[in-house]
């Protein structure tokens, strides 16, 4: 694969799709500089060699209609901050005056282009939208997982208009590194450490996991549904009775393979679902009527530890309560921590998936992992296995 590292960028210009898709306050401030600290690297590099760089993104949805309270021309300042160069901004993403913009981009420069979904042509993928982009840049740069898994006009099919100058900046070059040290290369023992509410929602990078998994934990709310499939009583807690043959299918698949799994032993179990509840530890499969499990019990988590500090390559996708009531998040914090211990050991550790990304950040655990995904529907799909748009269109595939 070709990444940013195969390209000088001498007196080039540089059209790199970002995802600056950041959540803005009342005021128009940015709340969270992740994604745009993300591509810096990218971006730097680009100006270091001695070209421009022309930056386009989306940010919220728009629908294809021009919302002033969705302008990028918010965000300018805190990039140009960020990155440390005056950015530029034009307040269009395509026609004559963009491409005046940016023919008139010295060496060194920045251009950022207004949000890319103020016309309906991006989500569609439209051909003639995406030919405009391209007239704006000598090489394209893919530096957005988040938007890789759809095939959108700055996406996928403006790559098209590239042939042999389209490459991956370094943010999303790690990301498809990390899915492959997990998926392929990893070194063994491999874990996946399932949590989240619903088997429905996990059925796919469950089946497309037990081929690379030596080991499997499952937790959180998918939990319940295991657990009585199996006979056992779940009381009030969460459960998908519907699922209940297929967890039994994915038990059966998971012994057939060798690969060993993990349930909880035990649960925090409560009588309502709320921080003040009453509870009370119990055995998972004994969960009395009028009862809910909401968190790992402590003999879960000691054999969870266990588990965890014997594997070499960890994937976490999925918290193992409800994090969000403090009650309930001892869990997922011990669970993050035994990572950050297995990782301080020389394990491989990648965290993705939008809950399981909301409680590293939330417990301060991100430099504690290997890698933090920057991409919820994204890494799932890549989990489940399939290519993604965004990342076919730059390899050729």
């Amino acid at each position: 694969m070709k990444t940013i590292d195969d390209f000088n960028f001498e007196n080039k210009k540089a059209l790199i799709r970002v995802d600056f898709n950041v959540p803005l306050d009342a005021d128009f401030n940015v709340t969270d500089t992740n994604r745009i600290e993300a591509a810096k690297p990218t971006i730097i590099k680009v100006l270091e060699d001695g070209g421009s760089a022309i930056l386009m993104s989306h940010l919220g949805r728009p629908k294809g209609q021009r919302n002033p309270s969705l302008s990028l021309k918010h965000i300018c300042s805190k990039v140009s901050e960020i990155i440390g160069v005056q950015v530029k901004f034009v307040d269009d993403s395509v026609g004559e005056n963009v491409e005046s913009a940016a023919s008139e981009l010295q060496p060194g420069e920045v251009l950022l282009l207004e949000n890319l979904r103020f016309y309906a042509e991006e989500e569609k993928g439209d051909q003639g939208f995406a030919e405009k982009l391209s007239r704006l840049g000598d090489i394209y740069v893919n530096d957005a997982f988040g938007t890789a898994h759809r095939a959108h006009a700055s996406t996928t099919i403006v790559a098209q208009f590239f042939q042999d100058k389209k490459c991956f900046g370094y943010l999303l070059a790690k990301e498809i590194d990390a899915i492959e040290k997990v998926m392929r290369t990893g070194e063994k023992p491999v874990l996946g450490i399932l949590g989240g509410a619903k088997v429905s929602s996990k059925i796919t990078i469950i089946e497309n996991i037990l081929d690379k998994v030596d080991h499997l934990i499952i937790g959180g709310g998918m939990t319940y549904t295991f657990v009585k499939a199996q006979g056992g009583q779940v009381g009030d807690s969460i459960c998908e009775d519907d699922k209940m043959e297929l967890a039994l299918e994915i038990l059966g698949q998971a012994q057939k393979k060798g690969v060993e799994v993990h349930l909880p032993s035990d649960v925090l179990a409560a009588n309502d679902f709320a921080n003040e509840a009453d509870t009370q530890v119990v055995e998972v499969d004994k969960i009395p009527d009028g009862w809910q499990g909401l968190d790992a019990g402590p003999k879960t988590l000691e054999s969870f530890r266990e588990v965890i500090l014997k594997c070499r390559t960890i994937l976490w996708n999925g918290p193992v309560g409800v994090f969000e009531m403090e009650r309930f998040a001892k869990g997922t914090i011990a669970v993050g921590n035994y990572i950050d211990e297995a990782t301080q050991s020389g394990a491989f550790s990648l965290v993705g998936g939008g809950d399981s990304v909301a409680a590293v950040k939330q417990f301060g655990f991100e430099d504690k992992v290997s890698y933090v995904s920057t991409g919820g529907g994204a890494m799932l799909e890549s989990l489940e296995g399939k290519t993604l748009p965004g990342i076919a269109a730059i390899i050729g595939e």
